[in-house]
């Protein structure tokens, strides 16, 4: 483009759909101790704990964390981490990747598009982004609930080896348990969280303490529909009422603390880790005549 400086010029689709992918990775190797805290703290009380796993109560974030890393020691605050990455490769690739393609197909091309405009745009490639996806965070949760103490069984040995299994035994219904629930989660998400750097930066923890507010109870279910065996539960409209009539409302609030601190930890290390990977690439692109486009 004439007149413009390279760093004017938008990277092409290419290089923002693996540079999200890989920012999102990045942000996940940071906080996932979070995740999975959070993700043991929202299974809590479930059920009955058996065998060397009755004398394990998790209290707080750091408790959580502590505990895991003195019964079980601290490779287990990455059970799961695999999943996670493959998740975040077919998630954030398509959810941040394609998310300025499609806000300007929806203004068609104009500039400045409104709040609405920018909700239908997050919303979009965050369904899009969740029907692909889905089956990578179940096997996600289901390693992160998954405790490695002698006397406990354990589901699974290995991440293909959890795909194979749930689709052997639950179908492809298992594979994508608990995606309308994503959904709802993505949704709120995007009506909350705006789409520029400085936004993310200076308001993360904020938005992220408004998103976990609105969409912990729905998160919560989610978990645990996700991590449940078949015949547990009959949907997670009846995971929802078991709560309810067995632990209460607060229970729909479990993992508050440690959801609540990576979500904005999570959001400040994937944009600025986003902005600079797209840079990089760039830089790179304009200097190797094989360009990613």
């Amino acid at each position: 483009m004439v007149g413009l400086k390279p760093s004017d010029v938008p990277p092409p689709l290419g290089v923002k759909v693996l540079s999200a992918g890989t920012a999102a990775c990045i942000a996940d190797l940071v906080t996932f101790p979070l995740d999975t805290a959070k993700v043991r703290l929202q299974i809590q009380g479930e059920k009955a704990a058996t065998g060397a796993a009755k004398g394990i109560q998790y209290r707080g974030v750091f408790g959580t964390i502590s505990t895991m890393v003195r019964t079980e020691g601290p490779r287990s605050l990455y059970n799961g981490l695999v999943a996670g990455l493959q998740r975040q490769m077919a998630f954030a690739s398509i959810r941040i990747g394609l998310y300025d393609s499609v806000k300007s197909f929806y203004t068609r091309g104009k500039d400045n598009p409104n709040v609405g405009i920018r909700i239908l745009a997050g919303c979009t490639t965050g369904a899009l982004a969740v029907s692909v996806a889905q089956p990578t965070d179940v096997v996600k949760v289901r390693f992160q609930a998954q405790m490695k103490l002698q006397g406990v069984s354990r589901r699974y040995s290995g991440t293909m080896q959890a795909y194979r299994q749930i689709f052997q035994h639950e179908g492809l219904r298992g594979l994508w348990k608990g995606v309308l629930q994503s959904c709802y989660y993505l949704s709120t998400y995007a009506a909350v969280l705006n789409d520029n750097l400085p936004c993310h930066f200076v308001s993360a923890f904020g938005a992220g303490f408004i998103t976990t507010v609105i969409a912990s109870p729905v998160d919560v279910v989610k978990t645990r529909y996700m991590n449940s065996p078949p015949g547990q539960y009959r949907s997670s409209l009846n995971c929802a009422w078991t709560m309810m009539t067995k632990e209460g409302p607060t229970a729909f609030y479990k993992g508050f603390v440690p959801s609540f601190l990576r979500l904005g930890s999570w959001n400040v290390v994937m944009f600025v880790s986003f902005e600079q990977l797209k840079r990089a690439m760039m830089m790179s692109r304009n200097r190797n005549p094989f360009k990613l486009t």
